[in-house]
């Protein structure tokens, strides 16, 4: 019997892949089976990650650009098909946080948020379904946040996208269920990551966390990466519009 979690034969297309959960997600695909184009800003880096994997025997390449960047993205896309021949896996990864208090807040810092992680998201998704389409299948991946459920003072734009990025799960699943493409988001909770580096070094925070959390921890970015993995293989075959919270328990913790 076939293991419904391989990914092999599959190619997928991962933003905000060099660092934090994005960087777990590629790992944890490629460790799958999956041939895994990841991109982001930094080629540099990128290509040290994609060297990485490729020395431990995965398959991996690296597409530096900015996902902000229609024509950018249209462009990947299209390269990633050309090379690969197919496209199997969208994951729109790549996202940012602005901490201001809202009389400080201006317009660009609240739309600098929104288009990283909400306008992005759907460029992605839009060009990733056409190949999908085409093919009668795919699967594409929002990472989202349980603080699209809940809130946190000081990050409108953060809050804001996030709840708008499931949202929009929402919206491509219905309209690409009949072409045999799944959408789904992935809402981690309080991660550790380079991001997130000093809150946990912030005693007081970091205990809040510990405390609000029913398993009493922050996540590690290998959880939301097999989380990704359940989510573009077969074995979520019908799960579709749906929003998986791994967050260890917070959004239900009244």
């Amino acid at each position: 019997m076939k293991n419904p979690f391989s990914l092999d034969g599959k190619v997928a297309i991962l933003t905000g892949a060099s660092r934090g959960i994005g960087w777990a997600i590629a790992r944890a695909l490629a460790e799958a089976g999956a041939q895994v184009v990841m991109t982001g800003r930094d080629a540099d880096l990128l290509n040290e990650r994609a060297a990485t994997l490729k020395a431990d025997g995965l398959a991996a390449s690296a597409e530096a650009f900015d996902a902000t960047d229609e024509a950018e993205v249209v462009a990947a896309v299209d390269r990633t098909v050309r090379t690969f021949g197919r496209l199997d896996i969208a994951v729109a990864n790549a996202g940012t946080n602005l901490r201001v208090p809202l009389a400080d807040h201006s317009m660009a810092d609240f739309q600098k948020v929104m288009d990283l992680n909400l306008n992005a998201y759907f460029a992605l998704a839009r060009e990733a379904s056409r190949p999908m389409v085409k093919q009668g299948g795919g699967r594409i991946i929002v990472v989202a946040s349980m603080m699209g459920q809940i809130a946190r003072s000081e990050i409108p734009g953060y809050v804001a996208s996030k709840g708008a990025a499931a949202s929009l799960t929402k919206a491509l699943a219905v309209e690409l269920g009949e072409h045999g493409v799944t959408c789904n988001a992935i809402c981690p909770g309080f991660t550790r990551t380079d991001l997130t580096g000093p809150l946990q070094e912030n005693k007081e925070f970091s205990a809040w966390v510990e405390s609000r959390t029913p398993l009493r921890r922050w996540a590690k970015p290998e959880e939301i990466a097999s989380t990704a993995v359940f989510l573009a293989s077969d074995a979520s075959s019908y799960i579709t519009g749906h929003s998986l919270n791994v967050d260890g328990g917070v959004v239900v913790n009244a």
